[in-house]
C-alpha cells in the first residue's frame, strides 16, 4: 500500500506553494484538487492580486511579508515573464481613519519606503486618479500586483517537477486522522499519509469550522474590469494600484494590464454564502457591488467609463478576527491548516508554503504564528 509524507487538500494559492515547498524539501507529496489547475470556482483567480509590505492591518505581519517578497522574486528568476510586477500601490483614505495611520505604522516599524501626498500631488502625479479634499494618499513603490492563475499554476508545475503527483478533477468525500497517519477517501479509493495539509479556501467553512471551534464566514465577492479613455490608468505609463478607504467603503483597484481596462472591486461588503456554487457564477451582471464600484469610478477615477468589460466571482474566507487560521491544528496533530486567509492572503502564499514544509519537517520556525493558531478558539 502506497504512503505519501503529506496529501495536500486544495490546490490554489497556499496549496501549490505548499506542495511545490513540501516536494522540494524530499518529501513525498500527493496534492489533490476537485477542479482543473488555475481554476476560478475558489479564491485564487481573477488575474491579480495586491502585494504590499506596509500592512495596515497590522505591523505583525511584515516580517512574513519581507519573507514572501524573497520568495516572490525567486519565482520570478524561473519564469519568462514575471509573476510579481513591482508597479507601485497608491493607498488613499481619511487621515486618522483605519487604512492610512496602518500603512505608516507598518512603515515606521519595519523601516519601509512610503511617501505621503495630498489629493492635488497625488492627482498631478496620477491624473486617472483622485480624492477627497479631506484625504490623504500613501505611494509604496516597493509594492505591486502578482498574475495569481498563472502563479498557481507555475508553483504547481514546479512541484510536479519535484517529484509531486498531483490529482485534478478528485473529489473528496471524507478524511480520517489516526494514531499512524491520515487517510483520504475519494470515489471509492482510499490514500495515506502521514500528515494531511487542509487548504481548502471557501470550501473550508464546510470541512473546518466544528475542529477549530469557531465559524468560517465565506463572502460572496465581485471582481470588475471597466474600459478606460486612451492613457488613463497604463501600467506602462506608470500607474500604480490602488485601495481606498471611504464613507462608503474600502475599494481597490489595477491599472490597466491588457484589454479588458482597469480592475476594480470592493474591500468591504460581500454577501455570505454557505459554500461555493456554479450558480454564483452565472447571471451576476446586476448586483449592489457593481453599482458601487460604478459611484466609486465615476467620482476618483477619471477617465475610467461605465461599461463592463468582464466581471468575476470569488470568495473571502473570513474568521472571527480575520487573521489566518495556520498551523499545526494541535500539538500532536497530523493536520496542519492554511484557513481563513479572510480576504488578504495571496500574496502570503509562497511564504506559508514554506512554512507548511517547515511545519511537516517538525523544523524550529523564524516566526511568531502564535495569532494564527488554529487552537485559538478552543475551550
Amino acid at each position: 500500500m502506497r504512503r505519501w509524507d503529506v496529501i495536500v487538500l486544495g490546490l490554489g494559492g497556499v496549496g501549490s506553494s505548499a506542495c511545490f515547498h513540501l516536494a522540494k524539501s524530499g518529501m513525498s507529496v500527493l496534492g489533490i484538487d476537485q477542479y482543473s489547475p488555475g481554476h476560478s470556482f475558489g479564491s485564487s483567480h481573477g488575474q491579480t492580486r495586491i502585494v504590499r509590505q506596509a500592512y495596515f492591518e497590522g505591523v505583525g505581519y511584515v516580517p512574513l511579508l519581507k519573507r514572501s517578497y524573497e520568495l516572490w522574486d525567486q519565482l520570478n528568476q524561473l519564469v519568462v515573464k514575471p509573476l510579481f510586477v513591482r508597479c507601485g500601490l497608491l493607498q488613499m483614505g481619511p487621515p486618522d481613519g483605519v487604512v492610512v495611520p496602518g500603512v505608516l505604522r507598518s512603515a515606521k516599524a519595519h523601516d519601509l519606503k512610503v511617501r505621503t501626498y495630498s489629493p492635488e500631488e497625488l492627482t498631478q502625479v496620477w491624473p486617472g486618479i483622485c480624492c477627497e479634499s479631506s484625504h490623504v494618499g500613501v505611494f509604496e513603490s516597493n509594492a505591486g500586483y502578482v498574475d495569481v492563475e498563472r502563479a498557481v499554476v507555475t508553483q504547481l508545475q514546479l512541484a510536479r517537477s519535484e517529484g509531486a503527483e498531483l490529482l485534478h478533477g478528485a473529489r473528496v468525500t471524507a478524511y480520517e486522522e489516526r494514531l499512524d497517519g491520515v487517510s483520504v477517501s475519494m470515489n471509492g479509493r482510499t490514500f495515506h499519509a502521514r500528515q494531511l495539509v487542509l487548504a481548502l479556501g471557501p470550501w473550508s467553512s464546510t470541512w473546518l469550522s466544528n475542529l477549530i471551534g469557531a465559524n468560517i464566514r465565506i463572502l460572496r465577492k465581485h471582481l470588475y474590469w471597466f474600459e478606460a479613455h486612451p492613457g488613463t490608468l497604463r501600467v506602462d505609463t506608470g500607474a500604480p494600484c490602488f485601495f481606498h478607504e471611504t464613507s462608503r467603503g474600502h475599494f481597490y483597484g489595477f491599472p490597466r494590464i491588457d484589454s479588458s481596462g482597469v480592475k476594480i472591486a470592493m474591500h468591504s461588503g460581500g454577501a455570505v454564502v454557505h459554500q461555493p456554487q456554479a450558480s454564483d457564477h452565472e447571471s451576476i451582471e446586476e448586483d449592489s457591488e457593481l453599482q458601487e464600484c460604478l459611484r466609486y469610478a465615476d467620482a476618483c477615477l477619471p477617465g475610467v467609463t461605465q461599461r463592463l468589460t468582464r466581471q468575476q466571482v470569488c470568495y473571502y474566507s473570513m474568521t472571527p478576527d480575520e487573521a489566518f487560521i495556520f498551523g499545526r491544528l494541535a500539538d500532536e496533530s497530523r493536520l496542519i491548516v492554511a484557513a481563513g486567509l479572510s480576504g488578504h492572503g495571496f500574496k502570503f502564499t509562497p511564504v506559508l508554503g514554506e512554512l507548511i514544509s517547515q511545519i511537516a519537517s517538525h523544523e524550529e520556525l523564524k516566526y511568531d504564528l502564535t495569532a494564527f493558531s488554529p487552537s485559538r478558539w478552543m475551550n
